[in-house]
């Protein structure tokens, strides 16, 4: 690698990791600050989910605001706002007033983020590109789970006698060292310079917005009838959004997400595989959490370590991934779905057969599982990423990245309500383990789905027709070399 190179990989990953843990981060400590500010439920549920609902929102609008502007100058932006939030975050004298910061974080995580994937994508090639998804892939497993021990840890120890707050203040000397990073990054941005399309902007944050906020919100409203109205009412403003798209592709406009993107098979098939992926993990996370401090009585820092594992392989996996990719190519991702499903069967088997009513200790049979599991997904997710930007157009590197992302987040956002309210809204009359295998029932079905879309993923591009005369041999498609990700 040149040091362009270099210095791009250090810190595009300082950025992944501060987008990925600020996700997390505030999950452990929010006993702690619904304390100290006094905060109601619908409170402390949104100063977690503020965060999630508007980075999810905004990535597309990010990523294509990279394409537009620069992706340089829209980085530099996000982490400068993502910085300013942090601190305010760690200074926040009131509820509200650390849920409008939280947004303001979300908002400079969108603008940086989609940006991070366009630079690994135009600035990498071959085995290059898929080592530095390899390590984009690490960063966010070793994120997450820095997200809840660290939080964890920080609270613990009570730095300065400043409670919580170290979780967000611990954020600024990172971003200063991403920003002053920043001034090397290459500058690309796309060759058409065009307006944006606000219509679509605004069509597709409101379909996200009305599709997120019951998501985040419902379960603890209750899921109040204007909930359930605004899932539906997601669904007509999709279909405006579509067409606007359409219409602004017909007439030569560069539409915010350009239906180009959707005609390539790679790119559809890895974006419908991601949203299944991220639901089934995310939503399995989310239930081993609650399980792990509701019914088995451990400590918020306790449950975090018992995660180690997991991010451990994940973080392994990930870098292995660019040596079983160049041998296998894109069957990495069937081994990865099948070790996946593997762990998830192992888990759900373990825990029929231990059904402990309180514990001091995570059993060893369901840290293995976890092992399993983390192997899985640590070889699924960069090669994934990969994969589906492919064969995308530098032109749409930003938009691509984004939308890769915001599937991302709404797998995320959904396996977070459908498995949680399987697991607390159980089938009958049910005990709490016997609720935790039901959910785990559903996230190896969704597991089952993952594998099952590798079919079409790997499909073979059909033959061009042959002309007339001798035969032309037909190249290979570029997305299923071993030299791609």
């Amino acid at each position: 690698m040149n040091p362009v190179q270099r210095s791009t990989l250090v810190v595009t990953m300082i950025a992944t990791f501060l987008a990925v843990m600020d996700q997390f981060v505030i999950n452990v400590a929010l006993p702690s600050v619904r304390h100290d500010l006094h905060t109601s439920a619908a409170q402390a549920e949104f100063a977690v989910g503020g965060y999630a609902l508007v980075y999810g929102a905004l990535l597309i609008t990010g990523g294509r605001l990279g394409d537009l502007y620069g992706h340089r100058r829209v980085f530099t932006v996000g982490v400068a706002t993502f910085t300013v939030a942090s601190l305010g975050c760690g200074l926040a004298p009131s509820a509200d007033a650390l849920i409008v910061l939280r947004v303001v974080q979300g908002t400079g995580a969108a603008l940086f983020y989609p940006q991070i994937l366009s630079f690994l994508q135009t600035l990498f090639e071959g085995q290059a590109r898929t080592k530095a998804f390899a390590l984009f892939g690490a960063a966010v497993g070793l994120a997450a789970v820095c997200g809840q021990v660290v939080g964890g840890a920080l609270v613990s120890l009570d730095l300065f006698g400043l409670g919580w707050r170290p979780i967000f203040l611990v954020n600024v000397p990172l971003c200063l060292v991403a920003l002053a990073g920043a001034t090397r990054l290459p500058g690309y941005r796309a060759a058409e310079r065009p307006l944006l399309d606000t219509r679509g902007v605004v069509l597709l944050t409101t379909t996200l917005l009305l599709l997120s906020l019951p998501l985040v919100g419902g379960p603890g409203w209750g899921w109040p009838w204007w909930s359930i109205a605004l899932l539906c009412l997601s669904a007509p403003t999709a279909l405006a959004l579509v067409a606007c798209e359409l219409r602004e592709a017909r007439l030569g406009r560069m539409p915010l997400i350009h239906p180009e993107l959707f005609r390539r098979r790679v790119f559809s098939a890895g974006t419908c595989l991601a949203l299944v992926f991220f639901t089934g993990n995310a939503g399995l996370l989310f239930v081993m959490t609650l399980h792990l401090q509701q019914d088995l009585h451990l400590t918020a820092l306790r449950s975090g370590l018992a995660f180690a594992p997991l991010t451990g392989a994940f973080i392994v996996a990930s870098l292995a991934a660019p040596r079983i990719q160049r041998r296998v190519g894109l069957h990495v991702l069937t081994l990865a779905y099948g070790v996946n499903l593997l762990g998830v069967l192992t888990l759900l088997a373990a825990a029929l057969l231990d059904a402990p009513a309180a514990r001091t200790a995570v059993p060893w049979t369901w840290l293995a599982a976890l092992t399993v599991i983390g192997v899985g997904q640590g070889l699924g997710v960069s090669p994934l990423m990969g994969a589906v930007l492919s064969d995308v157009p530098h032109r749409h590197a930003g938009a691509a990245s984004g939308a890769t992302e915001t599937t991302a987040q709404v797998g995320a956002l959904l396996g977070t309500v459908v498995v949680g309210l399987v697991f607390q809204s159980p089938l009958g009359h049910v005990t709490r383990s016997a609720a935790f295998t039901q959910a785990l029932v559903v996230t190896a079905a969704l597991a089952v789905t993952a594998l099952l879309l590798m079919v079409p993923l790997l499909r073979p591009r059909p033959a061009p027709p042959a002309p007339p005369g001798p035969p032309v041999p037909v190249p290979a498609d570029p997305a299923y070399s071993g030299s791609h990700s």
